[in-house]
């Protein structure tokens, strides 16, 4: 299940967050070698990780297997504050444009091959179905370029903020991605289930 954690709720989530922490730092840094990021305390936290960050903790039989985050576009975010770059002209920001990043599964849930890996299907599922009773409706995520496909084929109206840049090694590119319940039915179609991801309030 996709557990939603913000400032109303994060001190029941204490032990997951600090896990959460820990997960983003071995991909983030250990992984994928983003030595910015390198913390002695083996905990990756910025700026952003204030009381507007919405986290997403998917959980199974009490092992935090995936994680992402969202913070709202009315705010100064990752792609307005750190990345401006990757953005043709200024970033979007609106109450119903969220961004969606620090992106990981564990070792423990991933697949190979090039099928869609459950835990990241079942954490972009949470987003839509978070984000649709809000008046949520379009995200900005920093990706590498595949992304942009299989977004499309997730039935998300997806299209490049500005060209790829190379950071840290790895083409990266800015999106913006519309959902609707369309999305959410594709979605459903695909992991083969139409229960919810999230789990009950």
């Amino acid at each position: 299940m996709i557990h939603v954690v913000d400032a109303t709720n994060i001190h029941l989530y204490a032990a997951e967050m600090e896990q959460a922490y820990r997960l983003r730092h071995d991909i983030f840094v250990k992984d994928k070698g983003w030595s910015d990021l390198r913390r002695p305390d083996q905990r990756e936290v910025d700026q952003f990780d204030d009381e507007h960050a919405v986290h997403l903790l998917a959980i199974q039989e009490d092992d935090l297997v995936g994680y992402s985050r969202l913070l709202p576009t009315t705010r100064p975010y990752l792609l307005s504050s750190v990345l401006p770059e990757l953005c043709d002209g200024p970033a979007p920001s609106a109450p119903h444009i969220w961004e969606w990043g620090r992106i990981c599964v564990s070792d423990r849930a991933r697949i190979s091959g090039r099928r869609l890996n459950p835990v990241a299907l079942a954490l972009t599922t949470g987003i839509v179905e978070w984000g649709l009773p809000r008046g949520v409706s379009r995200f900005i995520s920093q990706n590498p370029t595949s992304w942009l496909l299989r977004l499309i084929q997730l039935h998300f109206r997806a299209f490049p903020l500005g060209l790829p840049r190379v950071i840290e090694g790895e083409e990266i590119i800015a999106v913006e991605a519309g959902f609707d319940e369309r999305t959410l039915r594709q979605l459903r179609a695909v992991r083969g289930a139409d229960r919810p991801v999230l789990a009950a309030a």
